[in-house]
Parts: structure tokens; C-alpha cells; sequence
């Protein structure tokens, strides 16, 4: 049999120079996506990755199937009421997109289509529709749709009563868009073309050319981005300008929207907070006063600079609070303790009381709660091991009613069959860092099993326990599966946020080591049955532990990742790169670009051994370059001292979130299973 040669890059080294340091980067010519030669490297790795894994192909094809088989095709939403209408998604047989629809008053009346995205796909490799926005008067809604998958939306307007699309196009938007209450007045966010930075909120009038739109507010600071929103008692038209560390806020009425907005609060640097509108007050959610997990105040709604904002809920050391829904006669308050969530009710009158929650492991949340005057709180559930439901919850009587819960097709499905587990590691600096774990009961402790390790860890996301009907494949096969919740997220707070940021980023690197080296410990596994994977910061968290500990693990999963570190940070025409100053820092300064230098994972690719790796992204991806992943590939095939498998996988069609139809995603997931299944010998 004859062995496939990957493809090696040509070297044309490029010097760059930053405070006195001298860095040579023998790939930077990959960063155009507009050379032939760049689009020809990528055909030939994406060729040798279909060659070197043709073996696998009938897994792979198995492995869709099987995915595809748990999941129900003709899938429809919880419909839920806003101002007389039912709104209902659903999704048919054998399609891949989603179909939008609205029911009047009642679930009886006849359907009414908004949107069947399968036919406005047609054509597309790519299709993606997003922010749809109802005028008060329920004839118009505005959207916007992405077919080349760089989030880049073009914003339509759709006449709900004749069915007619208005020829009205809004070019370079976020997609995302809010009616006055006059139902003739648009407000929507442009993008700057090159940056793709949300920077300017416009104002466009129904049947007017989009040239006469007005420019409402630019944010001159590169490190912010704007939005603009409702609020939901409707009384508000709101602009926000955010950083990662501070917020600002404009608003107008909404029935006067060609008055001028006013500023809620201007921005102190540090200060965060938002707000919920209720009969004559704010609620505002911010970190004042040094409320590291937050606290609520409350002003006046005429009224609404700092100084008049007071105590509401307090600040608490052990909690972070993370939302508010209000109601007309309730007040909501979604909590996280431990890094477990809770649901607070307070009624406006009446004794406070958490929803139970009982299992050792679980996500809850609240999800679509638009309608004001309502005494149910629909909210999700869900476990590792327990399939996501929605329920509604009446707040007065206490009484729960499961709507919904997502179905596991093929008969082979229950919960029973699984364990999960939440497991403390210590960190290096002795920080108990928690994992949740999920396998089958059959599986025994005896350092045999197949193990996937994920994690995020960046921008204070937290990683939740969530139910996948695709992760059974893995599960069902022996493979146990883990989440990491690594400082960097706020999975344990704000503060386990800020201990895994800036200078202190390399936490989360070693929290993930110290985890799988707990899981080891343990012996639910050894480093020839570990795996990891994480994807775009998550994918950053990949390249840095392989540098650092290359024989912990037999095979890695990066998707669309973040790797080269200092080039990115160090461009400022590059999406996102000036508004993550604050989470990364800035490398103009010595002292962070010092500390960047010291992680970036494709700067600190060294001659070693590497283990066995399946590396993903997308030509147009807008949040991380596709040339970060292609030339951190081309430097570890150059590097590497072993004969591990390396594979670049590149979606010519796609950006960050990969393929946009419900079924082609499954491809990808079938493709990273099948590289963990080999790696396996696990051959059906």
C-alpha cells in the first residue's frame, strides 16, 4: 500500500519586530485568502485528509446515520404567545432548515407561514436567517440572512399581510433589528466592512431608499461594539455600547423615535450594568460598588445616573447573579452558586422562594418569557444524562407543566443506563477545579476507557452539563465524557472569570491539565485513551496543553481555533481584535505581548512529539481566521518528531459555525467521531 505524503507549505519567511524581540513567521503568506496558491495548500491538505482517512469513510456514513437517526425530523418548537400570536418553529422530514410560523390567538387557527428557510436556501451552500423583529402592529418583520457565513447580514423587510419582500436591502449588518412603536420606524446595527465590527445604529423609514437612513450613534472606540433592542415593557427604544469590561447605554421613547436618545449612564471604565424596565423604575444588573458577582439597584426611570441608583439585591460573595425577567406581578432572578444555577422568584407581594433543583449536576434556565402580564416562567432543563425539556411554571400556584421534552428516536435511549458524575481536581495553586462526567453504568474504573475531555474557558463562558443526542455514539461505544469548567469561565463566579484572563490566562491551561491528570489519577483512564477538544478560544486552550504536556493525550480535536495568538492581537484590521484587548490584553504593551509570547500556541510549537490531531475551520470564518489554524498545521507538520496523524479539515463553504444545515453539521460531527473511533480501533 502505498503511504499518502501530507502536503508541506513553502517557507517565505516574514520578520516581524516588537519591543526589541525578533519573531520569523515562515507562514504569515497564508493570511490571503485571495492567492490561488493559498486556496490550492488548503485543497491539497483537505485532499490528503479524504485519502488518509478513506478508511473510515464507512464509519463515517455509519456514524451520520446513527446521529442522524436519534433526532426527530419533523421537529416543532414550544410555541409561545407575544401580542396575539403564537409563534411556532418547526422543521419537516428530510429538510434541513427551519420553517417560522404564527398562529392567531389561538393554536387552532390556521397556520401562517413567516418564512420557509428551505426555499430561500435553495441555491446557497451556506444559508443562515436570523433576527427577526415583528412591528407592534404585527404586519411587518424585519430579518436578515447570511449566505456566505462571515455573520455578515443583509437586513429585509416582509409585509406580513400581502406576503410581499420589500426590494428594501441593508447591507453589512449584524442581522439584528427593533421597530419603534410607530411600525414604521426600523433601528438596526451596521458593521464596519473590513473589521466587521458593530459600530454605527441607523434609523431607516419604511419605503424610503436605504440611502436617506439616518445615522443615529457611532462608537468611535474601537474596543466597543453597539446593539439596539426594545425593551419589553415596549416603552424603550435602547442602544448598548459595550467592552469586556464596560457598558454604556442610550435610549428614546419608543413611541417618539425621532427625538434624540439620552444617555442612561455614561461609561466609567470597570463599570458593567444593564437594565430591565418596569411601571416607573430601572432594575438595573451591574457590578458597582466592586460587586465582583453582581448585585440589582433600582432608580427612577427619570432618574437614571449613577448616583441615584440604589441597593435592590445585594452583592454576594458566593453567588453570581446573571439575569433578570420581569413580570407584571414577579420578579425573576437566575442565579449561579457553586456552579450550579438557581432560579429565584419574588413576587412583588408576597415571600420569595428558588425553584427545586435536585440532581448533582444539571443545567437550568430561563428561555422565552416576552409576555409581560403572565404568571408562568417557562424555563429549560436539562443533564448530561437528561434529554432538554421545556416547562412552564405557574409562579403563584407552584405548579410545573413539562411542555416538551426532546425526544431520542430509535428506541435505545434511557437515562437510566447513564451515570453522572461532578468530581473536584486540585488545581497547581490548590483551586478545586469541578468536572461533570458522564458514562455508562456498565463502565469500569481500570484506566482502559476512552476518555473525551472538552473545556471553553475564555470571555466568562460558562460550559453548562448539557444532554446531546450525537455524544450516545461516543458514550454507548465505552467513551466517557467530560466537562472541564476551567477558570475563564464564570462557571464559579465572576472571580473564577477574571483568574483566567489577562495575566492570568495560563490558569486555565493548567486547570485542564491538572483535570486530566485527576481523571487519570483516578484511573478512569491513561494518557493512551485520553482525549481533548475544544473550539475557537477553546481550540486556543488545545494548542497551548500540547505544548506544554504533548504524551498527556492520544489525540486532540481543534476546531476552528485560535492559535497564533500575538499576530491576531497584534492586527487591528482583523474582526474582533481591538474589542478583545481586555480580554487578552494589548500586545502593544510589552508586558502583556511578553506574557502572550510565553502561551501562543503557534508561536511555542517546538521539535517534540505531538499527539495525534484533527484540526477544523472554515475558509470564511470571520470570528477566527482560517489562516490561524492552516499555518499552526503547517508548523507542527515541519516540527513534530513522531508519526502521529495530522489532519487539517477546511470547510471551503463555511465560517465559524461550520456547515449551516441541521443534517450537514452532522457530517462534521460524524468526522471528528470517526477520527476518535480509529484512534480507538473501534471500527463499527
Amino acid at each position: 500500500m502505498t503511504k499518502i505524503e501530507p502536503p508541506i507549505a513553502k517557507i517565505v519567511p516574514q520578520v516581524f519586530e516588537n519591543h526589541g524581540n525578533q519573531r520569523i513567521d515562515n507562514y504569515y503568506w497564508l493570511n490571503d485568502r485571495e492567492n490561488p496558491e493559498v486556496i490550492a495548500y488548503l485543497n491539497q491538505e483537505n485532499e490528503y485528509y479524504k485519502q488518509a482517512t478513506q478508511h473510515t469513510k464507512p464509519l463515517q456514513e455509519a456514524l451520520f446515520e446513527e446521529l442522524k437517526s436519534r433526532i426527530k425530523e419533523d421537529d416543532t418548537s414550544v410555541p409561545y404567545f407575544y401580542n396575539q400570536y403564537w409563534y411556532i418553529t418547526r422543521y419537516e422530514k428530510g429538510k434541513n432548515y427551519p420553517v417560522y410560523a404564527r398562529k392567531y390567538l389561538t393554536l387552532d387557527a390556521p397556520e401562517e407561514i413567516l418564512f420557509d428557510c428551505n426555499v430561500l436556501a435553495e441555491g446557497h451552500n451556506y444559508f443562515h436567517l436570523t433576527g427577526l423583529n415583528i412591528s407592534e402592529d404585527n404586519q411587518w418583520v424585519s430579518f436578515g440572512i447570511d449566505t456566505v457565513s462571515r455573520r455578515n447580514y443583509t437586513i429585509q423587510i416582509k409585509n406580513l399581510t400581502t406576503g410581499e419582500i420589500l426590494p428594501t436591502k441593508i447591507e453589512n449588518t449584524t442581522g439584528g433589528a427593533t421597530w419603534a412603536s410607530d411600525n414604521k420606524t426600523l433601528f438596526y446595527t451596521r458593521k464596519d466592512s473590513k473589521t466587521l465590527r458593530a459600530d454605527k445604529i441607523y434609523k431607516h423609514k419604511l419605503h424610503n431608499d436605504v440611502s436617506t437612513d439616518v445615522l443615529v450613534y457611532f462608537e468611535e472606540d474601537d474596543t466597543f461594539s453597539v446593539g439596539v433592542y426594545k425593551t419589553k415593557s415596549k416603552k424603550y427604544i435602547c442602544i448598548s455600547s459595550y467592552s469586556t469590561l464596560t457598558s454604556e447605554y442610550r435610549l428614546v421613547l419608543s413611541k417618539t423615535p425621532d427625538e434624540p436618545f439620552t444617555i442612561f449612564q455614561e461609561r466609567i471604565r470597570g463599570l458593567e450594568y444593564s437594565f430591565s424596565h418596569y411601571e416607573n423604575n430601572f432594575y438595573i444588573l451591574t457590578n458597582k460598588d466592586e460587586a465582583t458577582n453582581f448585585k440589582i439597584m433600582i432608580t427612577p426611570e427619570n432618574q437614571t445616573s449613577v448616583e441615584n441608583w440604589k441597593d435592590f439585591v445585594p452583592h454576594r460573595e458566593d453567588t453570581l447573579l446573571e439575569d433578570i425577567d420581569i413580570f407584571k406581578n414577579y420578579f425573576v432572578i437566575s442565579e449561579r452558586n457553586n456552579g450550579l444555577h438557581k432560579i429565584y422568584i419574588k413576587p412583588w407581594e408576597g415571600e420569595a422562594y428558588y425553584l427545586p433543583f435536585n440532581s448533582e449536576t444539571y443545567t437550568a434556565y430561563t428561555t422565552t418569557n416576552i409576555d409581560f402580564d403572565t404568571e408562568i416562567l417557562r424555563y429549560g432543563y436539562q443533564s448530561m444524562a437528561t434529554p432538554n425539556s421545556i416547562i412552564d411554571f405557574n409562579m403563584r400556584t407552584q405548579e410545573k407543566t413539562i411542555l416538551k421534552e426532546q425526544e431520542v428516536l430509535g428506541g435505545k435511549f434511557s437515562k437510566e443506563n447513564y451515570i453522572e458524575e461532578r468530581i473536584w481536581a486540585t488545581a497547581t495553586d490548590g483551586i478545586q477545579v469541578p468536572m461533570s462526567l458522564v458514562y455508562r453504568k456498565d463502565v469500569k474504573k481500570d484506566s482502559t476507557n476512552p476518555f473525551l475531555m472538552y473545556a471553553y474557558g475564555s470571555y466568562g463562558h460558562s460550559t453548562d452539563p448539557y444532554f446531546s443526542t450525537s455524544r450516545l455514539s461516543l458514550l454507548d461505544r465505552g467513551f466517557i465524557f467530560a466537562i472541564a469548567h476551567v477558570r475563564g469561565g464564570e462557571d464559579l463566579g465572576r472571580q473564577w472569570y477574571e483568574d483566567g484572563k489577562l495575566l492570568k490566562k495560563k490558569n486555565t491551561f493548567t486547570d485542564f491539565i491538572d483535570c486530566c491528570k485527576h481523571v487519570i489519577n483516578q484511573k478512569y483512564t491513561s494518557p493512551n485513551h485520553l482525549y481533548a477538544e475544544g473550539g475557537s478560544a477553546g481550540g486556543l486552550l488545545m494548542g497551548a496543553i500540547i505544548n506544554m504536556t504533548p504524551n498527556l493525550f492520544n489525540g486532540i480535536i481543534a476546531q476552528v481555533p485560535f492559535v497564533d495568538v500575538i499576530n491576531t492581537m497584534l492586527d487591528d484590521t482583523i474582526p474582533l481584535t481591538t474589542g478583545e484587548y481586555d480580554e487578552w490584553g494589548n500586545p502593544n504593551d510589552k508586558e502583556y505581548y511578553d506574557y502572550m509570547m510565553s502561551y501562543s500556541p503557534y508561536d511555542n510549537v517546538t521539535a517534540q512529539e505531538y499527539p495525534n490531531m484533527y484540526v477544523s475551520t472554515g475558509l470564511h470564518d470571520s470570528q477566527v481566521q482560517y489562516w490561524e489554524p492552516a499555518k499552526w498545521v503547517a508548523k507542527l507538520r515541519k516540527f513534530k518528531t513522531n508519526a502521529t496523524v495530522l489532519y487539517l479539515d477546511t470547510d471551503m463553504d463555511a465560517g465559524h459555525g461550520g456547515a449551516s444545515g441541521r443534517f450537514e453539521a452532522l457530517k462534521e460531527v460524524a468526522k471528528e467521531y470517526a477520527f476518535l473511533l480509529d484512534l480507538e480501533k473501534i471500527t463499527k
